[in-house]
């Protein structure tokens, strides 16, 4: 199986993820949690959106800092895709995306959820 992040999506929803017209159905920001924290948040918060049938969750990771460990910044956008991919909600996930610089940009990330997961 593709890592979510290289899995594909059709054209409609992969221009509008560039042209930053995509409404993000809930937003997680994740900007004073610990790496623990975030990832019940991010758990918690997906379980929401399946049960409601969300398709876009927004995840504001903040951005990584480049430069020599320890760099404490930037922990929870390193381990995020491989939380996603280990997660119980990983077969729900159909893509996951750099968000359009309105929502973020390369701080953010859209979690696009499967119809009817």
């Amino acid at each position: 199986m593709q890592p979510i992040q290289a899995q594909t999506l059709d054209g409609h929803w992969d221009r509008r993820l560039r042209s930053g017209t995509v409404v993000p159905d809930q937003v997680l920001d994740l900007h004073g949690h610990n790496l623990d924290g975030a990832w019940s948040a991010i758990d918690r918060t997906l379980e929401h959106a399946i049960a409601r049938g969300d398709r876009v969750v927004l995840l504001v990771t903040g951005h990584a800092r480049k430069g020599e460990p320890p760099i404490a910044r930037g922990r929870i956008r390193a381990a995020v895709h491989d939380w996603l991919a280990a997660s119980r909600h990983a077969p729900s996930i159909a893509a996951v995306r750099d968000a359009h610089r309105r929502h973020g940009g390369g701080g953010s990330l859209y979690l696009i959820l499967r119809r009817g997961s």
